[in-house]
């Protein structure tokens, strides 16, 4: 059986769950505790040079970055329906639009957790450049919106990336009426089967968000 390394609670172990969901594909889910105590870390810290999950385990095939175990299962274990485009030209859109989510919303949120996480005193101009971008990646979504069109019956790597991105980051800085286009995709997103059994299976997790987390998924 394909192995997951990671976190129920992680915003890129999540990515890489919404691919093996979409792929219908079976896995076990390898929880990464305490790195003191917890053996999966050996995998993880052995896999990638910073020792980052998640990390897939297939067999002797050990991939991590989640974008790669996106692919990797595309290619290995192809669905009905793929996530990434086979038409060249199609899957750069896809991948382009996949390192928009993971470089201008998934990391600037990241950033935000690690001020209150590993700061006493979280910087508020750290937070302000944070809501600075977050707002601007918005607004560039909210356009991208219109012209958008959402395969009806089965998810891309966009929306791999775009689900876990979203829901996390409306939590550092919430997507308001401002955005609507952006803010009814998210609600989409977080209905969907693939990503609702990553945000239930996490639900025990959540007071673990430094900046408190809302009630409102």
């Amino acid at each position: 059986m394909l192995k997951l390394y990671g976190h129920p609670f992680s915003s890129y172990t999540w990515k890489a769950q919404i691919a093996l969901h979409a792929l219908a594909l079976d896995y076990e889910l390898k929880e990464l505790g305490d790195p003191a105590t917890c053996e999966n870390w050996k995998v993880v810290n052995s896999a990638g040079p910073q020792g980052q999950f998640p990390v897939l385990v297939d067999g002797e095939n050990v991939i991590f970055e989640a974008s790669c175990v996106a692919e990797y299962l595309d290619i290995r274990y192809p669905g009905n329906r793929r996530l990434i485009p086979a038409d060249p030209a199609a899957a750069l859109g896809v991948r382009m639009l996949d390192r928009v989510f993971d470089n201008h919303v998934m990391n600037v949120m990241q950033r935000a957790v690690a001020e209150h996480l590993f700061n006493p005193e979280p910087s508020a101009d750290v937070m302000a450049d944070v809501r600075r971008r977050l707002h601007r990646s918005y607004a560039w979504l909210e356009g991208w919106l219109a012209h958008y069109d959402q395969p009806a019956d089965h998810l891309t790597l966009i929306e791999c990336a775009a689900a876990p991105s979203l829901f996390y980051a409306d939590w550092v800085e919430q997507i308001t009426d401002t955005y609507p286009r952006l803010k009814a995709w998210r609600a989409q997103l977080n209905a969907m089967p693939e990503v609702s059994r990553c945000i239930e299976a996490a639900r025990i997790f959540r007071p673990m968000f430094p900046l408190g987390a809302p009630d409102r998924d």
